[in-house]
């Protein structure tokens, strides 16, 4: 992961008229450098097409839960078992102790969710407190609820950068909104 946003994708929250591939284009043209490729209710071919565009973009792609070929690293749930291969892997995390076992087992990052209360997954549970990010013991992005008017206390909490989904995929204008949570996350 080489900047401090990544956004995630998720293809049913964009709005009619715009296709995921619509919404990747855009945030690359707004400065994204990294894609975490989810959609992992597609089939393996269908998602190596999105990440075959994503690069296309100029994005760098990390696939969620399971590989997918070009992809330059995977992203795998809370209390999922390591990769059998050796790449580069982030884990989603819930908790401290989340970030305590995904640095153990040797994770390159972690996500820890949720920041905020966020509108793609209502009800979803209460905010992890900002001490959380603290002093991780790996890179980590704060994922939830993540907007260009919160991305920089994120940080300031000690995130090492921020995950975003929602804000990019709903948004009018994907390339604004990714510029300005480049500016605010720094």
């Amino acid at each position: 992961m080489s900047r401090r946003v990544v956004v995630l994708t998720d293809r049913t929250q964009v709005p009619a008229g715009r296709s995921l591939r619509d919404v990747l284009a855009a945030a690359a043209d707004g400065g994204l450098t990294t894609v975490l490729l989810r959609e992992v209710d597609l089939p393996d071919d269908e998602r190596a097409k999105i990440a075959d565009h994503a690069r296309t973009c100029g994005l760098e792609v990390v696939a969620a839960h399971r590989a997918v070929v070009g992809c330059s690293g995977l992203h795998l749930p809370s209390g999922s078992a390591l990769p059998a291969v050796a790449t580069r892997w982030g884990r989603s995390c819930h908790d401290r102790a989340d970030l305590l076992r995904a640095a153990a087992d040797g994770a390159w990052w972690a996500t820890l969710s949720p920041y905020a209360t966020t509108a793609s997954k209502p009800g979803y549970g209460p905010p992890v407190p900002a001490a959380a990010f603290a002093q991780a013991p790996l890179p980590v992005l704060a994922l939830g609820g993540i907007t260009p008017g919160n991305a920089a206390a994120a940080r300031e909490a000690g995130a090492w950068g921020v995950g975003v989904m929602g804000a990019v995929m709903r948004a009018a204008d994907p390339a604004a909104v990714v510029a300005a949570l480049l500016e605010a996350a720094g």
